[in-house]
């Protein structure tokens, strides 16, 4: 039985990968022709190149698989053409799954994310029924990940697609060699370069549990239903910090008001288009994002897949540790 792992050169694929491979499966990855394969190291897996965007080189991926996890995904907070974001998460992800159906794939794991949720305004967990729109939500990936999760349902609802739908919340840990936006903002709190904060909140899960909760879902999870993925809700100050005090540096005092860091925000994002330069490291709309406490229960997952999660400060522990 072969298991097809898209994103499994990345953070969170790559773990699923390792946990199908110590359950005995055969595990056939999608990569990106010149893509960082760092995280593949070590593993016995089948590598096809091809691309979300490469329709043909989904088909031939999919063949005689009898299962999909499909992690892949552009999850970047801010790009230069929004455009490119839609086609790999929306379509792309649409193309993949009706390759896997026309292949025979018989049962598919869709990860989508939080990002796709509600939030409430009282700073009360939120979960897989909160309330949401388009409208809600911030920003190009929230949206495209939004709309690549209506086109999931869509394929579920109309054409009987066997797909289970996962919503990780804020996976860190090692192994994020990109890394991660989360992950970028341990690695500057660990070098020092955090002297302030805003009052926000998120809610991490070590990355090992997240990738244990997709083999959870595909066990038992309900064809149509989508579970969160999370870990332990965590003020953006508590976790500056347990950094520091686990680097031995002094936390950061300074709270910003979202007012104040918006137009650094607008000045970084002008920068960065004038120069051509890599993604700044504040944005617009992380900003806008930052205003609410993106806290989530994880309760349905544990009800009903036996979902588990270590507490947030041994997986910040780990990502610390990893980075350095």
């Amino acid at each position: 039985m072969t298991t097809l792992v898209t994103g499994a050169t990345g953070f969170v694929g790559s773990v699923v990968a390792r946990l199908l491979l110590e359950k005995g499966e055969s595990v056939r990855v999608l990569a990106r022709p010149n893509g960082d394969r760092q995280n593949l190291k070590g593993l016995d897996v089948e590598i096809f190149e091809g691309d979300l965007n490469d329709p043909a080189s989904l088909k031939v991926a999919v063949r005689n698989c009898r299962n999909l996890y499909h992690v892949a995904a552009d999850y970047r907070l801010w790009v230069p053409n929004p455009k490119a974001i839609y086609k790999t998460n929306v379509e792309g992800s649409r193309t993949l799954l009706l390759a896997a159906a026309e292949a025979g794939i018989e049962r598919m794991i869709y990860t989508s994310s939080v990002a796709t949720l509600g939030i409430n305004t009282d700073g009360t967990p939120s979960c897989e029924e909160t309330p949401v729109s388009l409208e809600n939500m911030v920003g190009h990936y929230k949206r495209s990940k939004y709309l690549a999760e209506q086109a999931v349902r869509n394929l579920i609802n109309e054409q009987s697609l066997p797909i289970i739908i996962v919503n990780p919340s804020t996976p860190i840990g090692p192994g994020d060699i990109k890394p991660t936006p989360t992950g970028r903002m341990i690695l500057d709190a660990v070098n020092g370069r955090t002297p302030a904060y805003v009052d926000t909140g998120l809610n991490l899960a070590h990355v090992e549990d997240v990738a244990r909760g997709h083999l959870l879902a595909f066990d038992k999870g309900r064809i149509g239903e989508r579970y969160i993925l999370g870990g332990e809700d965590m003020s953006l100050k508590d976790i500056l910090s347990l950094i520091a005090r686990l680097t031995d540096q002094k936390p950061p005092k300074i709270r910003l008001a979202h007012s104040v860091v918006m137009p650094i925000a607008y000045i970084s994002e002008a920068w960065t288009r004038l120069t051509n330069g890599v993604e700044p490291k504040v944005t617009v709309d992380g900003v806008r994002m930052s205003r609410k406490k993106m806290y989530f229960s994880s309760d349905k997952a544990k009800t009903e897949l036996g979902y588990q999660y270590r507490s947030a400060s041994e997986a910040i522990k780990a990502a610390v540790e990893w980075f350095r």
